[in-house]
């Protein structure tokens, strides 16, 4: 799994920008920087990273306020998904969790040191990916369940039919006219054809039944990952 990616930089101290700017940069991420809150929602349409690293304390929008637009804001559902680690020299169990509430991915109390960052960086960006493949495998799930139901209805709905008018067409006169053995000729050999068709399909919809199956019991689910988060939470 590919733990890089673009990451926005949102700090009002320059020494802090250019600090994360050589340090990320060195190890294969791309960094964008914003000075303020204003301007990070700027760069957030523009660049839309796949993580921010949010300052609290800043002129003219905190980190707080910036966290609840992007959160919150129908104007900017789009980036809702976006993690969001935030730094704050504010070390209260209260702040964390008003942090938490907001939706934030993680809260990293200053002073701090960089590998710890580095470490939850990387977290953040392995449960954002995992969430990812979650709600692909639940779309394809979804998927999978809504052809079965088309196949089967189709199979059962026409198999029925198909057997009666193959039957039927045995069961005509053979010695009336040629007209008449042709036509039962035609029906009996297209109505097998007819019969194989659907008993393929069934194959299918049963390799597909276990492909579903597969899909469940060897992936992590959305509630997996709840779980994770709740246990996350607790461990402020």
């Amino acid at each position: 799994m590919s733990l890089k990616g673009k990451i926005l930089i949102v700090d009002d101290e320059p020494v802090n920008l250019d600090f994360f700017d050589v340090m990320l940069s060195r190890l294969g991420f791309e960094v964008v920087m914003a000075e303020d809150g204003e301007e990070a929602l700027e760069m957030i349409q523009q660049d839309r990273p796949d993580l921010i690293i949010l300052d609290n304390i800043m002129p003219k929008m905190t980190g707080w306020e910036l966290t609840k637009i992007l959160k919150r804001s129908k104007a900017y559902e789009a980036y809702r998904d976006i993690p969001i680690v935030m730094f704050s020299a504010m070390d209260a169990v209260k702040d964390k969790i008003e942090g938490f509430e907001l939706g934030i991915e993680d809260y990293i109390t200053k002073p701090f040191n960089f590998s710890e960052v580095l470490a939850r960086i990387r977290a953040v960006l392995r449960n954002k990916e995992l969430a990812h493949q979650v709600v692909q495998r639940e779309r394809r799930i979804a998927l999978i369940e809504s052809l079965n139901k088309s196949l089967t209805y189709f199979t059962e709905h026409l198999k029925g039919p198909m057997e009666s008018l193959s039957a039927s067409a045995k069961s005509l006169d053979m010695s009336k006219n040629t007209a008449v053995r042709e036509f039962q000729s035609l029906v009996s050999r297209e109505s097998e054809q007819v019969l194989a068709t659907i008993e393929g399909l069934r194959e299918e919809i049963q390799e597909l039944r276990q492909e579903g199956d597969k899909l469940r019991s060897t992936e992590v689910s959305l509630q997996d990952l709840e779980e994770k988060f709740q246990k996350h939470f607790q461990g402020i």
